[in-house]
């Protein structure tokens, strides 16, 4: 699939859109001292970008149905042309912040669609793979984003990786549109189209058992993984006393366990097998969770949290394949509600993980979600066996 020139589209846009979602993690004492304010101001602006990633994402799934998914994504991308053009031209953080959420507005619509698309021109037994190494662009780019935000901020200054990512969501767009042209008019296009009202469709889905397993499933993983993972720096801070820096370097090693998943899916898929691939990834999890508190040198956090990565992926990439054959003739709007999902999971996760961790402190409460994703892992290989 990776010589399709309308893959390597997305992979580029995937990529651009995973170092937009971190490029701030580097750049909030930058933004700071610019507009002199603290960094907790300073992060509404990571805030703005997430909000609307998080709350955009149904709208774009039933778009891309009923007008054609590339299409759809060159209209996400054409957002983020503006939105990072403004972002390298604004002289305000208020300003900042409008602009940072209109990207993530733009942003919001690429990955989704994207999984969408991919599982129209896969066969289920090639989506896990195909899947698998479309997510490493998005690493990648989240990998890359802090460094490259960074490292411009300290050669030259902080806007200029705005103006980066404007000509290369430009270029995409421009990309996106010639092919989207093409395939608009024909046929087979027109035919598939998918023309029903999308609040019938998000009702289907929510009324079939198999979706709601999927979607109920994928809310938790949000909750207990990325509601918890959220606090990790937390801990390394106040454990072992060491520099934002070093903890942000640390934490990226979940990016790189996730390449290197998507590096190996293809064996693992072929030796481990779906179920496998679930209760591997949930015992890796309940392992990170389980034994993090014990640590207690950076080498071996590094590692922790690079696996950590790997077996995440695991689970979750099991998942977005199911996803995205839960329910075909409305694929992008039930890929939309998927999303959603694992946002909103990760959102009152990260609310009742905080309120654990005022009453029980880290350990206890990192146990418990250990405990959480082994009961998660066995319960949906469970239920992975029965829909077989």
């Amino acid at each position: 699939m990776f010589s399709d020139r309308r893959y390597q589209l997305l992979a580029i846009a995937a990529f651009l859109s995973g170092a937009n979602l971190r490029v701030f993690d580097s750049l909030l004492p930058n933004i700071a001292s610019e507009f002199e304010t603290s960094v907790a101001a300073a992060g509404s602006v990571v805030a703005s970008f997430t909000l609307a990633y998080g709350l955009f994402q149904v709208i774009y799934g039933p778009l891309g149905d009923r007008i054609g998914r590339l299409k759809t994504i060159a209209i996400a991308t054409s957002i983020c042309v503006i939105g990072s053009l403004g972002s390298a031209m604004v002289g305000d953080l208020n300003n900042l912040t409008i602009l940072r959420f209109l990207t993530g507005v733009g942003a919001a619509g690429i990955i989704p669609v994207s999984l969408a698309w991919i599982g129209d021109h896969s066969t289920y037994e090639q989506r896990q793979a195909s899947l698998g190494s479309f997510i490493s662009f998005i690493l990648m780019g989240q990998i890359i984003g802090p460094s490259l935000g960074g490292a411009l901020a300290q050669l030259w200054e902080w806007h200029i990786i705005f103006y980066c990512f404007s000509l290369a969501f430009f270029a995409v767009t421009i990309g996106l549109i010639l092919i989207a042209s093409k395939e608009n008019n024909s046929p087979e296009s027109r035919t598939n189209r998918q023309k029903i009202n999308p609040l019938h469709n998000y009702r289907l889905i929510v009324s079939d058992s198999w979706c709601r397993t999927i979607l109920l499933v994928v809310f938790m993983e949000g909750a207990l993984f990325y509601g918890s993972f959220a606090f990790v720096g937390s801990w390394i801070e106040a454990d072992m006393r060491i520099g934002y820096l070093v903890i942000g370097m640390l934490l990226s090693g979940f990016g790189l366990g996730g390449v290197i998943y998507t590096l190996n899916v293809r064996g693992l898929l072929r030796h481990l097998g779906e179920r496998g691939l679930v209760i591997g990834g949930s015992i890796i999890l309940t392992c990170f969770f389980g034994l993090l508190t014990t640590l207690d040198n950076t080498v071996l956090i590094a590692l922790f949290c690079t696996v950590s990565g790997f077996g995440f992926y695991m689970l979750h990439n099991t998942l977005q394949t199911k996803a995205s054959e839960m329910f075909p003739s409305a694929r992008g709007t039930a890929i939309s509600a998927f999303a959603m999902c694992l946002f909103s999971g990760q959102a009152v996760g990260t609310i009742v993980f905080g309120g654990m961790l005022s009453k029980l402190g880290y350990s206890a409460s990192f146990y418990c979600v250990a405990i959480g994703l082994l009961v998660l892992g066995i319960v949906f290989q469970a239920e992975l066996r029965k829909h077989r």
